[in-house]
């Protein structure tokens, strides 16, 4: 299936590792080009130079005011257009209500939401018909995530925010879209199931929910983001669509 993504212009933010990076990898293998960032320049770099003359990298932060101008200027800089940005950050801080600080909370707002909030804005002010918005969200939009309150806390925010400005810029052709992923088999992720007494038995316990009864695998997941993000899904607007293996039961 041609997905229609040859000399299409993204932008893709936290893609140095996990989920970004598995998006980006797939966007430049279907012929689309991409701007990659993450905060550390030489892994900004360095991600880049692995998917060839397609991509380049940029080093920012996502809470910074500064950085949406400066990405979609690279993209046009680089490579002559801009079709659509994948918004993905780090996970905050894992905790409980009695863990997390102020300055925790604080911090996780200005990257988790409002950086994206910033980077959605400026995508939409400079996006034409047939452009999209996508948006890492977590399953946690749909059922809180134990240990993960901050998080808990902002995806659904986002979630909102995604499908509120799916209906304004929907009239202009512009797609707005989330991705809902659950147990991808990334760093965070073992990360997280490493704060237990017994990573493997919680891997083990998690995976015996999931219908498939195994973790999705990063490619697994970029493949659904270029896929949402391509003209082949021009008819999807204001989903919310779980990348989870079937761990969502509800409708």
């Amino acid at each position: 299936m041609d997905l229609g993504l040859k000399d299409r212009v993204y932008v893709v933010t936290g893609a140095t590792r996990g989920l970004g990076n598995a998006a980006a990898r797939e966007l430049v293998a279907d012929g689309a080009k991409v701007v990659l960032t993450g905060r550390d320049e030489r892994r900004a770099t360095e991600a880049a130079a692995e998917l060839g003359d397609n991509a380049v990298g940029v080093a920012v932060d996502n809470a910074d005011p500064g950085a949406p101008a400066r990405l979609i200027a690279a993209a046009h800089e680089h490579f002559g257009g801009f079709d659509g940005i994948l918004i993905s950050v780090g996970g905050p801080p894992p905790g409980y209500l009695a863990d997390n600080t102020d300055e925790q909370w604080g911090t996780a707002f200005e990257s988790v939401f409002l950086g994206a909030v910033r980077l959605a804005r400026a995508a939409a002010a400079e996006l034409a018909e047939g452009g999209v918005i996508g948006f890492v969200l977590s399953a946690s939009v749909h059922e809180p995530i134990p240990g993960l309150t901050i998080s808990n806390g902002l995806r659904p925010g986002l979630a909102g925010f995604a499908k509120s400005i799916a209906d304004e810029l929907g009239p202009r052709g512009i797609r707005v879209v989330g991705l809902l992923p659950a147990r991808i088999d990334t760093d965070r992720v073992r990360e997280l199931d490493g704060l237990s007494a017994d990573p493997e038995a919680t891997r083990a316990a998690n995976e015996a929910r999931i219908p498939l009864r195994r973790y999705g695998t990063p490619e697994e997941f970029g493949r659904t983001a270029a896929f949402v993000l391509s003209p082949a899904a021009s008819y999807l607007t204001g989903i919310m669509l779980p990348v989870d293996g079937g761990a969502r039961h509800g409708f």
